[in-house]
């Protein structure tokens, strides 16, 4: 196995399949797909990768035809060390020499950024399954990796009857850092401080980078911390919600766009109240839906007490933080004002933002730790009817057992998220009155644990339940 270096920060779980997927290609003929959001790392774990293993790296730019078939030419002649470029006449001849030198090597080949490639050559990927089949016929050895960060593009890669289905042998994400990672990524310690941060920034870890090491000192700091970074025109941060959203090749329109994820961000964000929002049809707006879904911006998150009914959230931090917080005073924004324009989002950050991330952060804990006597099967929030009261019960944290055939649905916990307020007795009420109805209904409840979390405390006598089980942010940050 290949030592991962020092200078990368975790990211064991894909360099191990890097690692792994250029050992193989030494002896025989692999191909894999590396995509992920930009600002994730790809570039710097793949440039490790090839200098760690004398493999071939280049990295694609917006250009045409001609002068990216130039600068590939240029790249691989430097990469084999021969004197004098030579100039390909076309991709079908580059492709066929970058293959015959992977395969005289046994050296990783990586193309970053192919979507770059594959939209000025839309040939490109059949001239790659090509020479891959024959390699494999031959039985050639090659490790081949494309990468991008047009999700849209890369998930057509090996989709449906795309050239390349059924060719890879590693099909790897580079996903965001989970918030307990993110924060010792960013050196926060303290738990309430690190949410909050992880609200603006998410786990992205470029964004570190981009304000030069700035972090919060402290919970004090924070205000200042937000002025002083994602609200200043100096720092490059201040316009990457923006930018984001403008790199995905599929969208158009992007006022639309940006329309689309504020009714999300204001919390209307079921399919016919961001279409009520906007001014549209719900049957105008399934396009910018599965665009904003496929570029994962945005995703959809179904009711687990009633699969047919879903609403969206934003998937990015950094966007949710611009279409609440920046956009409506953008102008002031620009101008200097950031001070007095942090001080009157505070509030809509705290309901807005702070909230229903607390409630995906929750959600998201209850996944990856198995604390409710069982391995996690599904975890999700659900609304529940009350015929009685004439009332709906939203629960923000719910936990199933894996499903098995023929026996009821095995409920492990129901929960309660909340960010700002000391939870107490009602709280516990509304979640067993939503067991109530969740038992009348057939599911398996016997021990269902209740669980509160909360970021601001608990009322003494909750703990006092032995049902109930009570998260604060210590539990969540281990």
């Amino acid at each position: 196995m290949i030592p991962k270096p020092d200078r990368i920060f975790a990211r064991e779980f894909e360099w191990r399949h890097l690692a792994s997927f250029a050992a193989r290609g030494a002896e025989s003929v692999q191909f894999g797909v590396v995509s992920g959001r930009r600002r994730q790392g790809k570039t710097f774990l793949l440039e490790a990768l090839t200098r760690e293993t004398g493999g071939f790296y280049f990295s694609a730019t917006e250009a045409t035809e001609a002068e990216a078939l130039n600068m590939f030419s240029t790249a691989l002649w430097n990469y084999t060390g021969r004197p004098v470029p030579t100039r390909f006449a076309d991709w079908d001849e580059a492709i066929t020499q970058m293959f015959a030198i992977a395969d005289e090597s046994g050296r990783p080949v990586v193309i970053d950024e192919f979507p770059y490639l594959s939209k000025v050559s839309p040939a490109l990927p059949s001239i790659v399954q090509r020479e891959i089949d024959r390699a494999i016929s031959r039985g050639g050895r090659l490790s081949l990796l494309l990468c991008g960060s047009a999700m849209s593009v890369m998930g057509g890669l090996l989709s449906g009857d795309a050239p390349l289905r059924g060719r890879a042998t590693l099909e790897l994400v580079l996903r965001p850092f989970d918030y307990p990672l993110a924060a010792k990524y960013w050196k926060l310690s303290d738990p309430a401080l690190s949410a909050r941060v992880h609200a603006v920034v998410g786990g992205t870890p470029a964004y570190l980078r981009f304000l030069n090491g700035d972090v919060p000192t402290s919970p004090e700091d924070f205000d200042d911390w937000v002025v002083r970074t994602v609200l200043d025109p100096g720092t490059p941060l201040f316009r990457e919600a923006r930018y984001l959203l403008e790199e995905e090749t599929d969208i158009r329109e992007t006022a639309l766009y940006h329309s689309v994820l504020a009714s999300v961000a204001a919390g209307n964000n079921t399919r016919g109240g961001i279409a009520s929002y906007i001014g549209r049809k719900t049957t105008d707006i399934g396009h910018h839906l599965n665009v904003l879904e496929d570029s994962c911006l945005l995703r959809r998150e179904p009711d687990v007490f009633h699969p047919g009914r879903s609403v969206y959230r934003i998937a990015e931090p950094l966007i949710n933080f611009y279409q609440v917080v920046m956009r409506p005073r953008w102008g002031l924004l620009e101008s200097g004002r950031a001070r007095p324009v942090w001080a009157d989002a505070k509030a809509r950050f705290q309901s807005q933002i702070m909230g229903p991330h607390f409630e995906e952060l929750c959600r998201h804990f209850a996944l990856v730790e198995p604390v409710f006597g069982g391995l996690p099967g599904e975890v999700g929030a659900g609304t529940l009817t009350d015929p009685v009261q004439k009332a709906q019960v939203q629960v923000d944290v719910v936990v199933f057992a894996p499903a098995i055939p023929g026996e009821p649905r095995k409920v492990l916990s129901l929960g309660e998220a909340k960010w700002g307020d000391v939870m107490g007795k009602r709280h516990v009420e509304r979640l067993r009155r939503a067991k109530e109805l969740l038992t009348r209904k057939g599911y398996d409840t016997r021990n269902t644990v209740l669980a509160c979390y909360s970021a601001a405390g608990f009322e003494p006598t909750l703990r006092a339940e032995n049902d109930v089980r009570t998260i604060g942010m210590s539990d969540m940050y281990v």
